[in-house]
């Protein structure tokens, strides 16, 4: 149907008779002749509607309507040297036409400007429920492309490197991983039920013990958790394993990985290697395993400096075994006023949603004097004062801010705070401007952490990590002594502060995966059940192996400087897990649930 893409036509295609096909970007009448902008996915060119060419052709292009699809013939001419517009890549051109085809016209009403240079910003709602007409929109083409255009370099790369693509069972049972499973009842198998994989994580691992050794699946996961603005209820993840390769060999290949991405995508060369931090590193300078490293103000412990203080928030705080942290805000004298700090104000509210009760704060003035509340000052000696401004390297003119009580949520709260501040005082540009690229590896991760609620260990990632051999030992009789303040050869790889994707080395040894069960409150009679094909592989000649899964739809989001993944995203759900196009989910009939032996219990609450 047509000869030519129209976002391809550049001047030496002048004097070529080219058919084409599209949408009607807009049309403008000046002066009796009729410009056309002709959109497809490639790009816009202008059609020139010229009476002298007869006067039904004329007639047609009088009627046309926005977003009509057309099909197009003509002839490629040069356009006048005051018309070129240098803002199109096909502005030098214009295609004469001399036949004019509607292939569909529009009969509805647009519920939104579609047009390259009309776009407006539209509420995210209106744009969900119309989304067939949003991906039209530079902005939405733009991004899926982008996508494709990624996922297509990281599928080369891996087969390059003599990984094969192998798919895993969309439909699966459910086993306790973290999040909640979807969940699909069985008709065949009466009372039974499958579940939507979170991630292909134990069936991967099958894969290494079936001896393919480099795997790789650009797979949909779902979880069914509370969303925000980067997740959705299902996913993509690259998904990579890999057998007979250490922890240095699977990180040094998934940084050339994104490497490869990041010049394909934006023609950034990154520096290589990555930078590391160990878990206890993170959490100790930034309050969280993904920091954002692009700017400074990291967390204190002063601990030591303020344990013996008269102000009893600090000095209790430690005594019952927390900590007092703080940041450092270089010229937050002038920066931020004392409201913001105290209860109501902005500053105070991040850390108070963080489980904070409050910040204290200290301000230095000339000659190393300090500003605070009375509490705080009047019980700073001198040598605490000497001491606390020479840890925190702050001078005249800076704030410090603190946080006191437990650990955690000092660096919950520190972190928050730190966030908040490094985007209001534009210490970090926005996502459309960002060209500062803060890849970050975080290692050694626990391998498990107190579920306060149940009283019980639950593994940080998930119970396949491997834990550090030097943490764990050679003797499985002190295993269960060991593991609970093991180490896991686990990894993640943070950027600008958000997680990319992580990974770790697998259990291969069949006692050992037993046992990382067990230490996580699992039966055994229960592992077996729940994992029992899993403990059986790993049997029969289970090889070493470890991998990794990214998060594509982020990974996406943060090359296109979008602040949410469901704009990298064809047809995503909103928050509350709907789409708004297919008015899913919905109901179903009462025929259907009887053949899945299913009953409703919910009431409308209304």
């Amino acid at each position: 149907m047509r000869s030519n893409s129209c976002g391809e036509l550049r001047s030496k295609h002048i004097a070529s008779n080219v058919q084409l096909c599209g949408w009607v970007d807009r049309c403008r009448d000046h002066g009796g002749v009729i410009f056309i902008d002709l959109r497809d996915r490639s790009g816009t060119i202008q059609i020139t509607v010229d009476p002298d060419q007869g006067a039904e052709l004329f007639a047609s292009a009088e009627s046309l309507r926005n977003e009509t699809v057309l099909q197009i013939t003509g002839l490629v001419r040069p356009r006048p040297a005051d018309a070129i517009n240098s803002k199109l890549s096909t502005g030098e051109i214009e295609v004469l036409a001399n036949g004019l085809e509607v292939l569909n016209p529009v009969t509805g009403n647009l519920p939104f400007t579609v047009s390259i240079h009309d776009e407006e910003p539209v509420k995210e709602e209106l744009r969900l429920r119309h989304r067939h007409l949003d991906l039209r929109r530079e902005r939405m083409s733009r991004n899926l492309q982008l996508r494709h255009t990624t996922i297509k370099t990281a599928r080369r790369f891996l087969e390059d490197e003599g990984f094969i693509e192998v798919e895993t069972p969309v439909l699966t049972r459910s086993t306790p991983e973290g999040a909640r499973d979807y969940l699909v009842p069985s008709r065949v198998c009466s009372g039974e039920w499958f579940a939507l994989p979170q991630s292909p994580q134990l069936f991967k691992q099958l894969l290494m013990v079936g001896g393919l050794e480099r795997y790789y699946q650009v797979a949909r996961c779902f979880r069914d958790e509370d969303l925000r603005a980067d997740r959705q209820p299902e996913f993509t993840q690259l998904d990579i394993e890999m057998s007979f390769m250490d922890q240095e060999q699977i990180l040094d290949l998934n940084e050339r990985l994104i490497a490869t991405i990041w010049k394909a995508v934006k023609g950034i060369d990154l520096p290589l290697p990555f930078p590391r931090l160990t878990w206890h590193e993170a959490m100790d300078r930034y309050g969280t395993d993904r920091p954002d490293t692009r700017y400074g103000m990291e967390l204190n412990d002063v601990s030591d400096i303020l344990k013996d203080m008269g102000f009893k928030v600090f000095s209790g705080a430690i005594a019952a075994g927390g900590s007092v942290k703080c940041i450092t805000v270089p010229n937050g004298n002038d920066l931020i006023s004392n409201v913001r700090i105290k209860p109501g104000g902005d500053i105070f509210n991040e850390a108070q949603k963080a489980g904070a009760g409050g910040l204290a704060f200290i301000r230095v003035r000339d000659s190393d004097e300090i500003d605070s509340i009375g509490a705080i000052k009047d019980n700073l000696n001198s040598k605490q004062k000497t001491a606390l401004l020479k840890q925190t390297g702050a001078k005249a003119g800076d704030l410090i801010l603190f946080g006191a009580g437990k650990t955690a949520t000092v660096n919950s709260a520190l972190d928050r705070v730190r966030q908040f501040l490094g985007r209001e005082l534009g210490l970090i540009p926005t996502d459309q401007d960002n060209k500062l690229w803060q890849f970050l590896w975080v290692v050694d991760f626990p391998m498990f952490e107190l579920n306060a609620e149940e009283n019980r260990l639950e593994a940080l990632h998930h119970p396949f990590c491997a834990p550090n051999k030097d943490d764990l030992g050679n003797d499985p009789h002190t295993w269960m002594e060991r593991l609970p303040q093991a180490r896991a050869q686990a990894y993640d790889l943070v950027l600008n502060g958000l997680e990319l994707g992580g990974g770790s080395l697998r259990i291969h040894n069949a006692e050992l995966q037993r046992q990382v069960l067990q230490t996580i409150g699992l039966p055994l009679e229960e592992a077996n059940q729940q994992f029992g094909f899993l403990i059986d592989a790993l049997e029969m000649g289970a090889p070493p192996h470890g991998g990794l899964a990214f998060g594509m739809d982020r990974i996406v989001m943060l090359l296109t400087g979008e602040d949410s993944i469901r704009d990298t995203i064809a047809f995503p759900k909103t928050q509350q897990a709907r789409c708004l196009m297919t008015q899913a989910p919905a109901g179903v009939s009462n025929h259907q649930l009887e053949e899945l032996h299913v009953e409703s219990t919910w009431v409308d609450p209304e």
